[in-house]
């Protein structure tokens, strides 16, 4: 199984990469014929989505860069940054790019959400707009994952999941895949 696994921030110390990042690992530990591709989406930064702007210059290659990813992956695995209990403008826009040039973007993979935060909601706030949001875009999404108070329940010098019950339930979501 080729797992494609990215967190929806654009932060350099991002808690949602560490987050995508265990989880997807330990999915390799799982099902052991599977592969990671973790991305940053640093590497897929494009100019700020307008209408005029792709009328002019089309849409960036970069988007139909993302899209091949999306296309040539099994499992998709996202984390998502909550800004404003919204999408992170990074993401947010790398979504609009991409929606432009495939609107079912997900291309009908399988897909697992996440979330997490410093606070205790553990950014289900993006989480119940991407779990509402992502069908539409083509996702399958077999399941979704908050993690609250993520310095709580994550051991960012192990990088593991210190929380014996979310641990579970992410194990549980992982044996969907």
């Amino acid at each position: 199984m080729k797992i494609l696994a990215f967190a929806a921030s654009n932060s350099k110390k991002s808690i949602n990469k560490q987050l995508v990042s265990f989880a997807s690992t330990r999915l390799t530990q799982l099902k052991t014929d599977s592969t990671v591709d973790l991305l940053d989406i640093n590497d897929y930064e494009m100019p700020i989505y307008s209408m005029d702007r792709e009328q002019e210059t089309g849409i960036p290659q970069l988007a139909h860069d993302f899209l091949a990813k999306i296309k040539s992956a099994d499992l998709v695995m996202i984390s998502f940054a909550e800004h404003n209990g919204n999408y992170s403008a990074a993401y947010k826009n790398l979504f609009d790019w991409c929606s432009r040039a495939e609107q079912k973007l997900f291309q009908d993979t399988n897909v697992i959400l996440m979330a997490t935060s410093p606070g205790g909601r553990g950014g289900k706030s993006v989480l119940e707009i991407a779990e509402a949001a992502t069908p539409r875009f083509g996702a399958n999404v077999l399941a979704s994952l908050s993690v609250p108070s993520f310095y709580d329940n994550f051991d960012s010098e192990k990088q593991v999941i210190s929380n014996e019950d979310l641990l579970n339930e992410l194990d549980r979501i992982l044996k969907l895949a």
